[in-house]
């Protein structure tokens, strides 16, 4: 025990003996005398700008973005740090899901150099993350998945990249794959990717590397991608990767950036319990240091915070924080404590800094809308601890602050409720399984695909590009799926490897709604469903067939297997055995056209009577369980989401028969 003693407090002395020299280290920076010339402010800074490489990972989803940073960070940092399989996945959705949800960057040291690397998301729902996130690059590394080759996310990332005049290094990555397309077919789709979306020149002289983000391997000759997939190296070797980045990846600026007035375009926001507001971002210009006075100024140039004292600089490493040692120079990606703002906020000098805020992306529009409110169901308030509409639209608006490609709206018919806009119900279901886990209680409406109104005066909404690869059996069931009552349009045909199909459409946004669930049922599971937000087109008219008929609840209290045995003859049922059920609530699917409403409750009458199926066993099939994101598809335009965080249950929004009944028959066209 006195042993254990001694050791902690040998452990603590020395933790407390760094954070003194980092103090003290950080206090003769800040007492030393002014620069007297540029020599002196470049001693000063913890990388020159010629030093610093930026990159972003972009890439369509699932082709290995973020197991390639897993093996750049192997690579840079020694052998003795543990790592984790795709440690920049640090949120439990993005683990428990296997994409990524939200941009992150971290911090590679490859020999005098320094890399900041992002990772950003694959899917189309979180594409506002990588629009804002390659402001702060001048390079991007594009992901191609050498069995699949380009697809819808890859367009939709590589043309902004290409407008933004980004150098791209494309990697072909699972080169390993026994389905991988080696003869130079995948290579000859990217260059025509890149000619189309109008990439000049210099963009066109990209490198082409093969990988293997699984084995840890990347080099520039196909014969060594060749043997290495039957046989990998047996250590990494991702030299060659990162020699390409610094080759041909520019730096973000010149010396002279480094006697401009400080400015920092605000790209990320956080908090921290000790320190305060955090901001992350890129050095514009000048040199920051901690213990400076700052300032920040609103994207649109109307209002700015009081100066405030710079309490610390962090970079991130893997997903740790660390202080950075010496002043952030134009060029760098810091994260700032001490100074507030929002996402394409400035901060700059408290004196002598910039006037206007620097230019910043623009807001991509929201493509559809949801409403929360607070839960009036017979159940509310029995399972969340955090039910009132005030909290809920306040935790909404904090969400807004970081994750700029959401918007909250007061609601136009209720006061008590909130419009929340998004990208699409990837995105908004993600937000309602945040919120549910922490604890939230409330109810969304089915989503509304946003529309807007042409310079001669016609309605427009937006149109998606959908890919489909499928099984060739049934490709024909997916076609007709599609252009049938979902209004899209067959654009190419084109056979792959393996019995395998790929199929482009366009499509109103309307008709893609619930169709991901649809489609993988339809060919047991074999349809991988892709959209992109393609252009804003004429309003085809009204989309017919796609909301089937639904099981309704007549009463309250826990379904019982004598009552569930009868009713999941008349469809899918979506409860189980002892389940709380009340009246409105929706528990399964009809099998027929309208709604059926059935008692889910009702137990068999107990009397001496004895017949000849009276012990025989009532089996009741497994309930088909949804996802938020297959709910919020599901759901029809006369019902809602109950979500609490034990439960998500579909209901209708009238509860009571009669009044359900009177809202369907106004609907009813007159004759």
């Amino acid at each position: 025990m006195l042993a254990a003693c001694r050791l902690a407090r040998r452990a603590h002395c020395c933790a407390s003996r760094s954070r003194v020299l980092l103090r003290n280290q950080q206090a003769r920076l800040l007492s030393a005398e002014p620069a007297s010339d540029a020599s002196d402010v470049r001693s000063t800074l913890a990388c020159a700008p010629e030093f610093i490489r930026n990159v972003a990972i972009i890439a369509h989803v699932d082709h290995g973005k973020t197991t390639m940073v897993d093996k750049l960070l192997r690579a840079c940092t020694p052998a003795s740090t543990t790592h984790t399989e795709r440690l920049m996945d640090s949120m439990d959705l993005e683990q428990e899901r296997g994409i990524t949800i939200m941009s992150k960057c971290t911090r590679l040291d490859y020999g005098s150099y320094t890399l900041n690397v992002v990772d950003t998301p694959g899917h189309a729902d979180f594409g506002g993350e990588v629009e804002r996130i390659l402001s702060m690059v001048e390079g991007v590394l594009l992901v191609v998945d050498a069995t699949e080759g380009p697809m819808s996310q890859t367009k939709f990332v590589l043309g902004k990249a290409l407008a933004a005049g980004l150098r791209p290094v494309v990697v072909i990555n699972k080169v390993d794959r026994d389905s991988a397309r080696l003869s130079g077919d995948v290579e000859n789709e990217l260059f025509d990717l890149f000619v189309n979306l109008g990439a000049d020149d210099a963009q066109l002289e990209y490198p082409t590397l093969y990988a293997s983000g699984r084995a840890g391997w990347a080099t520039t000759h196909l014969d060594n991608a060749v043997v290495w997939s039957k046989a990998p190296p047996p250590a990494l070797r991702m030299e060659a990767l990162l020699d390409a980045i610094l080759e041909h990846v520019p730096p973000p600026c010149g010396a002279a950036a480094l006697e401009e007035p400080f400015a920092l375009a605000v790209n990320n926001i956080g908090a921290d319990n000790f320190l305060g507001p955090l901001t992350t971002g890129k050095v514009e210009s000048g040199v920051l240091r901690v213990g400076a006075m700052a300032r920040w100024l609103a994207r649109d140039g109307q209002s700015q915070g009081a100066p405030a004292k710079v309490a610390q600089v962090f970079v991130t490493r893997g997903t740790t924080r660390e202080p950075l040692i010496g002043a952030a120079g134009a060029g760098d990606i810091v994260t700032i404590a001490g100074i507030g703002g929002a996402v394409g906020d400035t901060i700059t000098a408290a004196e002598g800094g910039v006037d206007a805020p620097l230019a910043t992306p623009p807001l991509p529009p929201p493509t559809l809308s949801m409403t929360f409110g607070a839960n009036d169901g017979p159940l509310g308030g029995t399972e969340g601890s955090t039910l009132t509409a005030s909290a809920i639209r306040a935790r909404l608006e904090r969400e807004t602050e970081n994750n700029v490609t959401l918007r909250v709206a007061q609601c136009v018919t209720d006061v008590d409720k909130v419009d929340v806009f998004g990208r699409g119900e990837m995105q908004l279901g993600i937000l309602i399984e945040t919120l549910r886990r922490e604890g939230f209680e409330f109810v969304v409406s089915p989503p509304r695909v946003l529309t807007a109104v042409g310079e001669q005066g016609e309605a427009l909404e937006p149109y998606e590009e959908v890919t489909v690869d499928v099984d060739a059996e049934h490709s024909g069931l997916i076609i007709d799926r599609l252009t049938g009552n979902r209004r899209g349009s067959l654009i190419e045909i084109k056979d792959s490897s393996e019995g395998k199909t790929r199929l482009l459409f366009t499509i109103p946004s309307r008709g893609l709604l619930g169709f991901g669930p649809e489609a993988r049922s339809a060919t047991r599971g074999s349809a991988i469903v892709n959209s992109v937000f393609s252009h804003m087109g004429a309003h085809c008219g009204t989309l017919g067939g796609l909301s089937p008929g639904k099981l309704v609840s007549m009463e309250r209290g826990k379904a019982t297997a004598y009552a569930l045995f009868s009713v999941q003859d008349r469809g899918t049922l979506f409860v189980e055995v002892g389940d709380e059920v009340y009246g409105g609530m929706v528990i399964g699917e009809c099998a027929r056209a309208g709604d059926l409403e059935v008692n889910p409750c009702r137990a068999k009458k107990v009397s001496n009577v004895r017949s000849v199926s009276a012990d025989e066993k009532l089996t009741v099939a497994p309930p088909r369980r949804l996802s938020v994101e297959e709910l919020i598809a599901y759901m029809g335009e006369d019902e809602m989401l109950e979500v609490t965080p034990k439960s998500v249950r579909l209901r209708k929004a009238a509860l009571d028969p009669a009044a359900r009944a009177k809202i369907s028959k106004a609907k009813r066209p007159s004759s």
